[in-house]
């Protein structure tokens, strides 16, 4: 206990003002972060700027990234930058027999040192992940195919805030019952009370498995990783097999910190798997895994919640995200607001709308009434224009993660009527990167046929443009894409109260989250750690929101010891 309370000694005072703030933010839902936005705010107080961030990512490339885990067996990986570059950087691969029980040796101390503790050392995890924001973003570009400045914002201080985020749910959840003995005193009448000494103690469930994504990396890691981490569960982290150095950064960095604040490394781990092993289904049907998160397909996420029968299974799968078009009092910030959002890094984010439900009679404007090829003819030249450029258009599009997007977007194009064609965009700095504009589709959405294009997730750089007899068919779709296929997020364009309250009703009544009338700065495919719920957990898009509190509560469970006063 002496060590724990040194550690915590050290590490309150660097940290736990900004442990206060995220717990009262969480209350507030104000904007707030601790973590800069901006490249130029880095290279002061032992953080990377721009160049030795940069070096440091080319020191790790075709070198071997030891961890000096436990059950090393060999040595992995394989991953290509979407750019061109093979990274040629090799991971360790895990004796799982080994490396397991490895883990669990060190939880009974993790525990005991209580919810402070682990919460400040998760703090301090993350500040020494926010001084290298400048490596970690070239290795979210080059593994995700970000553009440098998303890869920048999205995977270095935007995950960040989620993974504070979620230490700071999992400190209010812990705390909710109070720490050490408690005295309970109950009257006996003549007779002298009963007494007891009560204690309690959270106690986490196990072994929690991190199921990484190829997209977003740190953004959809962090979460899971923080939260069962901060409720007192050993981590293995299992990449995806593209994206494993943002990841594989992440460990070595918890490791260094768990070891110096007094801590078993092994509470924090890495499994990148060889190429064709698949080994997160192995993994997470062995018993020892307890909880896992996973972000990806539909598929394998329904497959996770349906065989890991011993764990608890967090998921963010898939949706059809959808706008409903009504009418707008700004028609140029709504045309402008969709291009940008339509083209943020391709469309490879599960937020991105897919479907535009727009009525057939057109909409009232303030420019005056746009029919359904006006609307659909104005937002593609707003794309265009947006993306005219080719600076600006890298800048924006990133590239595409893998050769299945490119696929889709090729196949859309034999969907229906094309208002937008895709067009191939040279980066110069990368001429292997494989960069496309996004595709607008017009379809039918009384007919049949384009039920089945518009009712299926198309991820990647693809939009519907659906026609629909009314905004009230709209809303009736909209209901129907929610409740059957699930959306991570929907969008609404409306100048009626009537309309508002009806949109509003269909998300609230289906568990979605809704952006109403978004014609400026912010987008319907973009969250606000600490303020938005990304997800709401009661669709079929996900079964968990991050990050609120039930995202948290059940990692752990309190234990009670009474004893006789």
């Amino acid at each position: 206990m002496a060590t724990a309370q040194l550690t915590t000694d050290r590490l309150a005072e660097k940290h736990r003002s900004t442990l206060d703030q995220a717990l009262d933010t969480i209350r507030t839902r104000a904007y707030w972060s601790p973590y800069p936005e901006h490249p130029k705010a880095y290279g002061a107080d032992g953080s990377l700027d721009a160049a030795a961030g940069l070096a440091a990512h080319q020191s790790l490339l075709n070198t071997r990234f030891d961890l000096d885990q436990p059950g090393t067996d060999g040595w992995t990986g394989a991953e290509t930058s979407p750019y061109g570059p093979s990274l040629g950087i090799e991971y360790p691969h895990a004796d799982l027999d080994v490396l397991l029980p490895a883990m669990r040796a060190g939880m009974g101390a993790w525990r005991d040192a209580g919810a402070e503790t682990r919460a400040l050392v998760c703090l301090e995890i993350l500040a020494r992940i926010s001084a290298r924001t400048h490596e970690f973003a070239h290795a979210v570009m080059h593994t995700s195919g970000q553009a440098f400045m998303m890869a920048f914002q999205a995977g270095g201080p935007h995950a960040q805030d989620r993974g504070l985020e979620a230490v700071a749910y999992a400190y209010a959840e812990q705390t909710r019952t109070p720490a050490g003995r408690a005295g309970w005193s109950k009257p006996q009448g003549k007779r002298d009370p009963l007494e007891l000494s009560k204690e309690f103690t959270p106690v986490g469930r196990g072994i929690a498995l991190v199921i990484g994504c190829n997209t977003f990396p740190t953004w959809n890691g962090y979460p899971g990783l923080f939260a069962s981490l901060a409720t007192g569960n050993p981590v293995l982290v299992k990449p995806h097999p593209r994206a494993a150095l943002p990841l594989a950064l992440t460990v070595k960095v918890a490791r260094e910190v768990l070891a110096e604040s007094g801590f078993d490394p092994n509470l924090v781990a890495l499994a990148v798997e060889r190429p064709g092993e698949g080994i997160a289904k192995t993994l997470a049907v062995r018993p020892e895994i307890r909880i896992i998160d996973y972000t990806g397909s539909t598929a394998f996420g329904d497959w996770l919640e349906a065989n890991a029968r011993q764990a608890l299974v967090y998921t963010e799968k898939a949706g059809v995200n959808t706008v409903v078009v009504d009418s707008t009092d700004d028609y140029k910030g709504m045309l402008a607001n969709l291009a940008f959002s339509l083209s943020l890094y391709s469309g490879q984010m599960c937020t991105t709308p897919q479907n535009l439900l727009i009525p057939r009679d057109g909409i009232t404007t303030d420019q005056g009434p746009r029919s359904y090829d006006e609307v659909v003819a104005d937002l593609a030249a707003a794309v265009g224009g947006l993306l005219g450029d080719d600076a600006r258009a890298n800048g924006l599009l990133g590239a595409l993660v893998n050769p299945d997007v490119k696929a889709r977007l090729e196949a859309a194009a034999g969907l229906g009527e094309v208002a937008l064609a895709s067009r191939e965009v040279v980066n110069p700095e990368y001429p292997d990167a494989v960069v496309r504009t996004p595709v607008i589709v017009k379809l039918d959405g009384t007919k049949p046929d384009a039920e089945a294009a518009y009712f299926s997730e198309c991820f990647g750089p693809v939009s519907f443009a659906v026609s629909v007899d009314s905004t009230a068919d709209a809303l009736e779709l909209l209901r129907r894409t929610v409740r059957e296929k699930g959306a991570m997020t929907v969008g609404a364009y409306t100048t009626s109260a009537d309309t508002e309250r009806a949109v509003e009703e269909v998300c609230l009544e289906e568990s979605a989250q809704l952006s109403l009338n978004l014609t400026g700065g912010v987008y319907v495919n973009q969250t606000a750690a600490f303020s938005d719920f990304h997800g709401s957990g009661g669709n079929p898009a996900a079964n968990a929101a991050l990050c609120d509190g039930a995202f948290v509560s059940n990692r752990f469970r309190v234990v009670e010891v009474r004893r006789q006063a």
